[in-house]
Parts: C-alpha cells; structure tokens; sequence
C-alpha cells in the first residue's frame, strides 16, 4: 500500500478524521519510528501496519501515512530547526518523545499546521521536563530560522532533506544547479501511473472502462501504453484492475522494454525479474510468444509474480527459482536473445514514492550494491547467444551503481559492445533521454522515476 492511494492532506488539518488528534499523532509517532528503526521501505511498513490496526478509518490512515511520508521527506531540516528550538534539552528528550517532535516540527513548518496546540501533544508525550516546556518550544520551532551560513552542500541538504553524501554525489555528477533541481523534484509526490495490458485492452479502451468506474485519466508523454490518474485513488479496488486490464507501473519504467522491443520469436531472461512488472509488459509486447524465463533469488517475489501473471493472462513467462544466476549457465549457455538485467540497487531514482531511503541508504550500502550488480552482469553474460543483447539497468541515480558497473564489466567481456541508444530512441522521438553511450531518465527533467539503462550487445564472432 504506497503513497499512491492518499490524497494530500486538507488544510483543516485533519478534516474527517475520526480519532482525536492526539491519538493520530500516537499512531503517526509509532509507525515513524518503526520506519526509523527497522530499515525496510516505508510504503511496506505502512501497508503492515495498517493490517494490523483495521480500526483505523480512511480519513486516518489518510493523515498517518501522509504525515509519516511528509516527516521523512522533511526530516533533516526538522530535525536542524527542532534542535535550535529546544535546545540543550534534546538529550533529555526520550527516543519516542523525540519522533512526535519531529512530527510536530513538520506539521508546523512545511504543512503550517498553526491550529496544533500543546493540548493535542500533551497526552503522547513521556517526558515531564517537556510537557513543562512545551509551549515556550512549539513557539520557537514556528520562529527557528535555518542558517544560510553553511556551504552548499549542506545548505542544500538542510533545505530539502538530503544526507550531505548524498548531495556531494550528485553534486560530482550533475553540478550544484541542476542537483538543487533534482532534490525539489524527489520531494514531490509521484504521479499515480498505470500502463495498460495490451493482450487484453487497448490505451483507449482501458480508458473507456476506467471513465464507467468513476476514474478519469489522460495519456502519458512518454510511454504510449501510460495512463495517469490525477485523482489518487485505491486503483486496486477497481474490477477493472481485478480483470488484468492495466497495471500500476512508473512511466519511466514502462519505456525500458518499449525500447529493448523483444521480437514475438525471442528468448528472453527476464535475470532479476522480482514480482514481474517489466516480466508482464515483455509478455504484452511479444503478445504471448516466444520465450521468457522469469527468475530470482527471493522466492515470494516470484510468488506474487505468478498471481500476476494468471490476472494479466500472459502465458509465455516460465517461473525458474535460483540460488543465483550461474545455475542457469549450464541449461541456457548462449540460449537467449535479450538477457534483461534489472539490478537489485539503491533506488535513489524512487524518492519521490519512499522518502525513507534518503536515511536508509549509505555510502556502504552503494558499495556493497555496485560490488554484487557487476558479478550479477559477469553471471548473466554467458546466456546471451552471439549476436544477442544483454541489458543492464537500475532505478538509481548515482553513477557508481550505473556507469561505473558497466566500465568495469566491459574489459573483462571483449565480446560486448555498448550498442548506440539512438537506434532504440529514435522510433519513439525519445532522443533527449541519451547521456553519451546510455539512456538516463531524470525526474526534473522526465516526470518519471529515475532510471539507467545500457544496452550491450555480443558480437557474431
């Protein structure tokens, strides 16, 4: 259950919401701190915790989940104006007392939830030397200034919530201007975005069907298979969803297989195929022919593939579990036209949908990802057969995960080339998405998630 099912928050604050504020705030502290401690992505951590409190109305969950959504975009610049607003108190602040702050923080001064009062934090609150102090620093988180004297690294992360590595990253990569760009963008709420199931509707028919459920839509400018609704929505109520018609997939990620353009007669590993949204659209593209063998090392993301794979009525995939990727070299050496490989990573390119990884992902992290991504491309070379295309993307923005993978598999398989990526843009008048030898789509500058693509082909020889 992602961001995607809630609308943005009315100014009232929580109009509608059936439990009093204080006992929102509770709720909205504990999944926060949930999300803090336990690293997993936010959107999932929602989705179990609402499981778990069924009590909770629509207007509630509404307001928990964007609250906890808007404090993790938010959060190191609340956490700087929360530590100049208390002060030498902080460290007498428990953990829990500490994450409603930062709640409270948030509310007031990216949201200007002025009706907040002590009255509504009171009730949640541990610490007695806090209650005595509350409103003396709820007055001074709505008067706290942020300095504008650091450099602009952290200038930049305090004004739109980035761990300083992370901005000197980008930084290195795409220059201060366009990286203060990049950052407002990841901060905005994701588009909802549906790509609609050609083996069992048209764009315009899916549209027809979705107009008699009550949901407007319009077409996507990229991907001549997206639809966009404005309206956010619960999509996965709609019979129309439940018959297969169209799937919730990013834009972005919907123009990856259009460009590869697998033949109805191919051979395709799908290397890292998870619960399968591009394993479905390959299917749609090949109309149900060919070959496609969709593998991966977590068993209940195939298991969710294969739900999917029955409501969408694709019946070319074949579902293999691995231990890896080199128990299919003996089976299928040199056996596959298209060899996709969409490398487990960062996914920095999807901030916009789970804010919490700014605080999750490390320097460590991306080494550790880049490391395993280039052994997962050395396993996945010998099933491409001479001739064949082997396929390397990602949904991060950083190049140590992109380019620099791809640089360092080259000189150890002579017999790949970097294919030119204007052969598969140009049908679809997609030539800005080119960066030198690679496709790269930008959220400031596509609308789309973040994403990395190289197309490698193996030579006949």
């Amino acid at each position: 259950m992602g961001e995607v099912f809630f609308a943005p928050l009315p100014k009232s604050l929580y109009l509608g919401c059936e439990m009093k504020l204080s006992s929102l705030l509770g709720h909205a502290r504990e999944l926060l701190q949930l999300t803090h401690t336990s690293g997993k992505p936010a959107d999932h951590l929602i989705d179990s915790f609402f499981r778990s409190h069924r009590y909770l109305g629509s207007h509630d969950r509404r307001f928990i989940a964007e609250t906890v959504y808007g404090t993790l975009r938010h959060l190191r610049r609340c956490d700087v104006v929360l530590q100049g607003a208390v002060g030498g108190q902080v460290h007498d602040v428990l953990p829990e007392d500490g994450f409603l702050l930062l709640i409270v923080t948030y509310l007031l001064l990216i949201e200007c939830r002025t009706a907040l009062s002590s009255g509504d934090l009171l009730p949640q609150l541990k610490s007695s030397r806090l209650k005595a102090n509350l409103d003396d620093a709820l007055t001074k988180i709505l008067s706290q200034a942020i300095d504008e004297e650091h450099d602009a690294a952290d200038r930049i992360g305090i004004r739109y919530s980035y761990p300083r590595w992370m901005v000197e990253r980008f930084f290195s990569q795409y220059g201060e201007a366009e990286t203060e760009r990049l950052c407002v963008s990841l901060n905005e709420q994701a588009s909802l975005t549906l790509r609609v199931n050609t083996l069992k509707a048209t764009v315009e028919g899916c549209q027809e069907l979705l107009k008699a459920e009550g949901v407007d839509t319009k077409k996507t400018q990229l991907s001549p298979l997206g639809l966009e609704v404005p309206k956010r929505i619960n999509i996965f109520e709609l019979q129309s969803f439940r018959d297969g018609i169209f799937e919730v997939q990013d834009e972005g990620s919907q123009l990856l297989p259009l460009l590869l353009d697998p033949k109805p007669t191919a051979k395709v590993l799908d290397a890292c195929a998870g619960a399968g949204g591009k394993t479905l659209q390959f299917a749609a593209l090949m109309n149900n022919r060919g070959e496609i063998v969709a593998t991966d090392v977590q068993k209940f993301r195939l298991d969710q593939l294969r739900k999917r794979l029955r409501r969408a009525g694709a019946s070319n995939v074949r579902i293999k579990e691995i231990r890896d990727l080199s128990s299919l070299r003996q089976q299928f050496s040199e056996h596959f036209d298209l060899v996709f490989v969409d490398a487990p990573c960062s996914g920095l390119g999807t901030i916009r949908r789970n804010p919490g990884m700014k605080w999750t992902v490390t320097e460590e992290t991306v080494q550790e990802l880049s490391a395993k991504q280039l052994e997962i491309l050395n396993m996945s070379a010998p099933l491409v057969k001479p001739g064949g295309k082997l396929v390397y993307a990602t949904c991060t923005l950083l190049r140590e995960e992109n380019e620099d993978v791809v640089e360092a598999f080259l000189p150890q398989h002579k017999e790949f080339v970097v294919a030119d990526p204007l052969l598969f843009l140009s049908k679809f008048n997609l030539q800005k998405l080119v960066s030198s030898r690679y496709t790269r789509l930008l959220p400031h500058r596509d609308g789309t998630d973040g994403f990395f693509c190289a197309v490698l082909e193996r030579g006949t020889l």
